[in-house]
């Protein structure tokens, strides 16, 4: 039990490290556009980004897909560009579409973003051989840091539509804009300039002594301390 809290703490850190910012900026694009009235809509948006990163997440890690590391990384920066343009043909904010646009975007580029978070969760597993448990916590992790980065864009969102009365589209095309711009750099900086040679992040069992070791020594020093004792406790 105490590995799944580390996996489940591990997960929270990954989405949230701002190391990583690509996946913070791809939430608050997709979530841009709602309030907290507009609750109900936000969870089906969460749900379908969950659904689709949740299945190339699992499908990575157990080896089913393999795609190139550089490809992956240049991607996730363009789905932000295209969920930030979208941002600009919202022109109200009635929502009367049953299945928005929006929706697809968060299930389609979902599968991508779970591409990049299975690079780091293999890494981390090693050559464990039972990684059930382990990708279960993981992706709940990755759940609970994404729904604070939700309640983050809703409390930005309200302290300047609400509090700052600034105009609603305003603030989404100058804020959509804003990760627009960051999103286009990354993606020209990422962009792959030689056929990938390394197929994905190697598999678990295909990891040496060495590279396990140093892994686990930078990851673990990311988890709680109290995991870590009652993790590395003798039988």
């Amino acid at each position: 039990m105490q590995e799944f809290w580390l996996y489940l703490g591990l997960g929270k850190d990954h989405i949230l490290d701002w190391a990583g910012y690509d996946h913070i900026l791809f939430v608050a694009a997709l979530c841009l556009r709602y309030t907290f009235a507009d609750w109900k809509k936000i969870l089906v948006l969460v749900t379908a980004f969950t659904i689709g990163h949740s299945v190339t997440l699992a499908l990575s890690v157990f080896a089913v897909v393999n795609i190139p590391v550089n490809w992956i990384e240049f991607f996730i920066p363009v789905t932000i560009v295209l969920t930030a343009l979208s941002n600009a043909w919202q022109k109200d904010f009635l929502f009367k579409q049953r299945l928005p646009f929006i929706y697809f975007i968060a299930l389609l580029f979902g599968l991508i973003h779970g591409l990049g978070f299975s690079n780091y969760l293999k890494a981390l597993l090693g050559k464990d051989e039972s990684i059930v448990l382990q990708l279960l916590a993981f992706n709940l992790g990755l759940e609970a840091g994404q729904l604070l980065i939700v309640a983050g864009i809703l409390v930005i969102t309200y302290l300047v539509v609400q509090l700052l009365k600034v105009n609603r589209r305003e603030y989404l095309l100058y804020a959509s804009g804003a990760i627009f711009g960051v999103a286009l750099l990354m993606a020209i900086e990422r962009y792959p300039k030689k056929e990938a040679t390394v197929i994905s992040t190697p598999l678990p069992n295909e990891l040496t002594d060495e590279v396990i070791a140093t892994q686990r020594c930078c990851y673990e020093k990311q988890a709680p301390v109290f995991l870590l004792t009652q993790l590395h406790k003798p039988s």
